[in-house]
């Protein structure tokens, strides 16, 4: 990374996620749990839905979890009806954990 270059939320945390039926799960955990905050106030439930517009046609519920220094997400109808349903090449939760580490931090 140059001094230029703006920095994103990957630099500062990692994404897990799961999938099951037409709902995706999505946890960003910070790398140092000093950038907890930075994360906590970035990632919104609102944040999270725009990030997804036209992919999560349902409600954002977020679950934050300061003692792991993590947020979690459940994103319902996210997945297009559910994996094994979906027209979407690889519309599983790892692929949305990828777009929200992309998010630039303020």
């Amino acid at each position: 990374m140059t001094p230029t270059q703006p920095r994103t939320l990957q630099d500062i945390a990692l994404a897990r996620s799961g999938d099951k039926g037409n709902r995706a799960t999505l946890s960003v955990i910070a790398l140092d749990v000093t950038d907890y905050p930075v994360i906590e106030r970035l990632l919104t439930a609102e944040r999270v839905k725009a990030q997804y517009a036209g992919v999560v046609t349902g409600e954002v519920q977020r679950f934050t979890l300061p003692h792991l220094g993590a947020v979690h997400f459940v994103m319902h109808g996210a997945l297009g009806g559910g994996v094994t349903r979906s027209l979407a090449l690889d519309a599983h939760g790892k692929t949305l954990g990828s777009a929200l580490l992309a998010l630039p931090l303020p």
